[in-house]
């Protein structure tokens, strides 16, 4: 019906998405579901712009759908929706899509960031104002016609600097933006001219992406002077066309050709008058088709990597990965992730070049093969004609493409199979062993082949292994699949609590002592408080009878007295609080946006506060959130509150809580953020 009503092409569309959109999302659901997809977009890229927009749609709705739902989906965007739309040049919809993600799965990072920003917009725009009244200035001066706007921070990009250069907050969002479009290349150029005239440039941070473009078609001049006071200032320089296609990447001006072809069939931008205008070579123009050749290389893996969750690990490196553009001896530009080496370059190439790579030179000279290559290079292969040539399993320690890796691991998959299969037997046997599962149990031919039948490998065991021993498939996912086919959980080992040393209570004190808590029907016990929960009059407690040691109280909600109480139930007693007098240790987490003077903020408000800190420690991971956490001593648990709000009004703390040792305060409260993933 639909073919019938609006053609071939509008129905291919229409299945290739619902084929998409009808499958199931599970963890290894949601692999096959994004290999389906890119098997879909390689045949049409259209294809995957509509299920762009199908996404976003969707990520406008977040609100009003479950927490737990909304909050897979948001990750799935943000590791590979939004990445897919970079790739397609559609800036626009990618950053929608971060923001909305970034939203829903760190919303009080998010929520602090848009405090910061607010405290800070006023006086941002003040500044602003008088780069762009002298930028205009210097311009009309030289007759270029220009719109000159401060180029708005989103709150996800925000952050992700905050990550990647590793500043705080002050020093990102200072960062002035400016963008300058122009009529014309020429003026574009003539803009540049009149910005470094007015102020320096900063050394190493010009990039002109005019005359080599990203392969995504985004082109523009992009540098980074001193402006007034001293303060860097970031500038972009663009035509109106430019900025179309940044925005709106192919989306903006793709055609297709007479015979109605597959997405694939595209002709140049459409920019005819302006090279016209400027004499501009057809070489400095990228060609649709030569730029979507990396949706063709994603749709061959597919077929490279029989484990949908390998594939999508390498899926998400890739799309998140900075790049490096570097040139072949005939002048064609290569794109590789950062850090690539020439390995890497030889396999971009093509396989059997990096199978016989012996050598590399890059701008002329020999180097090592796991040189770093940079922006600009000149890369060239040597290969040997030898039929033993073949690569090094070395190589997989220092190659950074996905393709080079599994083109490696493929080769070795079929010159060394037999020594794979034992490799990986190994592998996992000594893996299962380190987690203390039952080998005899979980480790079944049945259950094994049913494992290579779940990875898409052949069903036999000698295929998992040696998909374990080449790398293919990592011995955590076998595991964890053998454990739930088993229907076997992980037993909690018996933890065994030491008593708290609390000021003023010695270890002697019974039931009715200064702990103030009574077993119920028991009148003399040995009574202590367990450091992993660290309970306080006004908690649920419960009590659990030691072998040496009396009876440790912990909250009802410990994790660990939850594991205890399935193992060893005849050990728990009832408990309750007699008094509420007494020091009482409490441990509190605080989470902040990491900048100067932090730690000194908080321990003024502590100890304003009138609070005794025992100890504390302090870590700052690549997120650039610092989590600390402090123990100290409380005579009124009540008055914990109160504290905790006033901690939170410090600048950048976006969570304060206390531990408990409750699952939901034992499990962390913030993933990290990769930084390829931002």
């Amino acid at each position: 019906e639909c073919r019938a009503e609006f053609g071939d092409t509008v129905a291919g569309l229409v299945d290739g998405v619902t084929k998409i959109s009808n499958m199931e999302y599970g963890e290894s659901a949601q692999a096959e579901t994004i290999r389906k997809m890119v098997v879909a977009m390689s045949r049409d890229v259209r294809v995957l712009v509509v299920k762009l927009a199908d996404r976003l749609h969707n990520a406008r709705t977040w609100r009003y759908v479950k927490p737990s739902s909304s909050h897979k989906k948001a990750r799935e965007t943000l590791d590979v929706y939004a990445p897919l739309a970079n790739r397609l040049g559609m800036n626009a919809i990618k950053t929608e899509l971060e923001e909305l993600s970034f939203k829903v799965l760190y919303p009080k990072i998010y929520n602090e960031i848009v405090v910061l920003v607010a405290r800070r917009a006023g006086q941002r725009e003040v500044y602003l104002r008088q780069i762009l009244e002298e930028i205009n200035a210097d311009l009309a001066e030289q007759h270029v016609k220009a719109s000159v706007k401060g180029r708005p921070k989103d709150y996800f990009s925000i952050y992700q600097k905050m990550i990647v250069r590793g500043h705080d907050f002050a020093n990102i969002y200072d960062l002035v933006g400016v963008r300058i479009i122009v009529d014309s290349i020429r003026d574009c150029y003539a803009a540049l001219g009149a910005v470094h005239a007015r102020w320096s440039p900063v050394p190493g941070r010009f990039k002109d992406y005019i005359a080599t473009p990203k392969l995504n078609m985004y082109q523009s001049l992009h540098t980074t002077v001193v402006g007034p006071g001293g303060k860097p200032v970031e500038i972009q320089i663009r035509t109106w066309d430019m900025h179309r296609r940044a925005e709106f990447g192919i989306a903006a001006h793709w055609k297709y050709k007479a015979n109605g072809q597959a997405g694939r069939a595209l002709s140049k931008p459409d920019n005819d008058d302006l090279k016209r205008e400027n004499n501009i070579d057809d070489k400095k123009e990228l060609s649709e088709a030569d730029n979507l050749k990396w949706i063709q290389q994603l749709a061959d893996w597919t077929s490279e990597t029989p484990d949908s969750d390998e594939f999508l690990g390498s899926l998400k490196q890739d799309l998140g990965a900075s790049e490096v553009y570097v040139f072949t001896p005939k002048g064609s530009i290569v794109a590789l992730p950062q850090d690539a080496t020439p390995v890497d370059f030889a396999y971009s190439v093509h396989t059997e070049v990096g199978h016989r790579m012996m050598g590399a030179r890059v701008n002329g000279r020999l180097v090592p093969l796991d040189t770093k290559l940079s922006n600009g290079d000149t890369v060239e292969v040597l290969t040997s004609k030898s039929d033993t040539a073949g690569p090094s399993r070395d190589w997989l320690s220092f190659v950074k493409s996905p393709r080079a890796r599994n083109k490696i691991r493929q080769w070795f998959s079929k010159e060394r199979r037999s020594e794979a299969i034992e490799e990986g037997k190994d592998e996992l046997t000594r893996a299962m062993r380190k987690r203390n599962l039952p080998l005899t149990t979980l480790m079944t031919q049945q259950a094994l082949i049913g494992v290579a039948d779940e990875l898409n490998l052949p069903t036999n065991v000698e295929s998992l292994y040696a998909a374990i021993g080449e790398g293919q498939v990592s011995t955590q996912n076998v595991i964890s699949r053998l454990v739930k086919d088993a229907g076997a959980d992980e037993v909690a080992e018996e933890v065994e609590q030491e008593a708290l040393p609390l000021r003023h209570v010695e270890r002697s004190h019974k039931s009715n002592g200064a702990l103030g808590v009574s077993v119920k029907g028991v009148g003399d016990v040995w009574v202590k408080l367990a450091k992993c929960c660290m309970p306080v009059p006004g908690d649920m407690i419960i009590g659990f009878i030691t072998r040496n040691q009396g009876v440790s109280v912990h909250r009802t909600d410990c994790q660990n007295m939850l594991d205890l109480q399935k193992t060893q139930s005849e050990r728990v007693i009832p408990v309750q609080w007699t008094s509420d007098k007494g020091l009482f240790l409490v441990k509190v987490q605080v989470e902040a946006l990491d900048r100067q003077h932090l730690l000194s903020d908080v321990t003024r408000v502590l100890s304003d506060h009138g609070v005794n800190i025992l100890s504390g420690t302090i870590a700052t991971g690549d997120d650039r959130v610092a989590t600390s956490q402090f123990t100290f001593e409380m005579a009124d648990p009540q008055h914990l509150a109160t504290l905790l709000a006033a901690i939170r009004k410090i600048e950048g703390v976006f969570d304060v809580y206390r531990i408990t040792g409750a699952k939901d305060s034992a499990e962390p409260r913030l993933r990290k953020m990769e930084r390829g993933n931002l």
